[in-house]
């Protein structure tokens, strides 16, 4: 079996599939999480990961539940949920086991599973503070209770982090730096930041096509960018990665397994695993891995082994999202490959285009170069 030390639980439920989003999930089916329940045991039996005694578990360092709303699911169900998966692998002292929240799920009954299942962090889809982007962005809670709903669980969690959008269609700057101002006040220990995009294949994008949509202007966006950098980081948050900000301690351990390029296992519908330069996707359609994994079959839809230099250059595009970049020396011991005569060109090209900073030992964006981050990463593929 692979040695990995981090688990992904995709849960593919939602009240709503909202325009923006274009994750693997379903909207209106809940007589589905039964079967959901049970289709989730039996992948992980046929990936070998079966019920056994504790002190014969495989160990976890970081373990996520991300969705969909995993927090959507009823408290009985919910609490099957993390029966399955904590009867397979047991959790390392000072483990990180995360779950994502959609902030009106969070009544006291399903805060309480939560604590006893042994979740310590919680991941809330607020998105913002201002009444018209979280309208157009088809949320469900208002500005002023997601402020309180955030009072409310921070007592009791030490760990929350808070997703926030910007770059939402008539959002102003003022109004970004109001969410902004909003979201370090209450005092959560990690905020994520990210662009609104207009996914293939979503809402947005048909209403974008037909006109009833306008995305922000490319300016507006970068100061946007800009505005949460300084604001977040004026406020006790060190940006680690290009859409992460945290207060000392409380990084995210389980995306940085990801942007690391370690080995982690991942389970549901639309699931994506690496291990060991080996990458497998389950089947996004939640029926379509309910009816294999019923028929025994895996569910895996797309599988690829990466070649030692296609691992190493997807490394560094991994690598290159954290703040602190990439070391020379720990890149050849990982791939061994220079990382010079591998991407020299393009290190010299961003370089001199004050993209990237360069001290003979580590390359990383210059704060400049995290406007352009997936331009610059795209030349480092080859």
């Amino acid at each position: 079996m692979s040695d990995f030390r981090s688990l992904y639980v995709h849960v593919p439920f939602c009240r709503h599939r909202c325009g923006y989003c274009d994750f693997t999930l379903i909207a209106g089916r809940d007589d589905l999480i039964g079967d959901y329940l049970k289709g989730l045991a039996r992948e992980l039996d046929l990936l070998g990961h079966v019920p056994v005694r504790e002190d014969e578990r495989p160990e976890l360092d970081t373990l996520f539940f991300g969705g969909g709303t995993p927090t959507h699911l009823p408290p009985k169900e919910l609490t099957r949920l993390f029966q399955i998966v904590l009867s397979r692998f047991r959790l390392a002292e000072g483990a990180e086991v995360c779950v994502e929240a959609n902030p009106r799920d969070l009544t006291d009954e399903r805060l309480d599973v939560l604590r006893r299942s042994g979740m310590n962090r919680l991941s809330l889809g607020g998105q913002s503070f201002d009444a018209r982007a979280l309208a157009l962005l088809e949320r469900d809670h208002a500005p002023e209770e997601l402020a309180e709903i955030v009072r409310r669980i921070t007592p009791g969690w030490e760990n929350v982090s808070l997703d926030l959008i910007f770059g939402v269609p008539g959002q102003s700057l003022e109004s970004w730096e109001e969410t902004l101002q909003r979201a370090t006040s209450l005092g959560v220990s990690h905020v994520s930041t990210y662009g609104l995009t207009f996914e293939a294949n979503t809402a947005f994008e048909t209403r974008r096509r037909r006109g009833e949509l306008e995305p922000v202007d490319e300016e507006l966006e970068r100061a946007m960018y800009d505005v949460a950098m300084e604001t977040l980081e004026a406020a006790g948050y060190a940006q680690y990665e290009i859409s992460s900000f945290a207060k000392p301690g409380f990084a995210c351990r389980h995306n940085q397994i990801y942007w690391s390029g370690d080995s982690y296992e991942a389970v549901g519908p639309g699931a994506a695993r690496y291990l060991e330069g080996a990458r497998e996707t389950n089947i996004r359609s939640v029926l379509g891995w309910l009816a294999r994994l019923e028929r025994g079959e895996s569910p895996v839809a797309e599988a690829e082994e990466l070649a030692p230099e296609a691992r190493a250059r997807e490394l560094i595009f991994l690598n290159l999202r954290r703040v602190r970049g990439i070391d020379r020396t720990d890149f050849r011991e990982r791939t061994g490959f220079s990382l010079d005569r591998l991407a020299g060109p393009a290190i010299l090209h961003h370089t001199q285009a004050g993209n990237l900073e360069d001290d003979g030992q580590t390359i990383r964006l210059t704060r400049a170069g995290r406007f352009l981050a997936d331009h610059v990463m795209a030349d480092f593929l080859g």
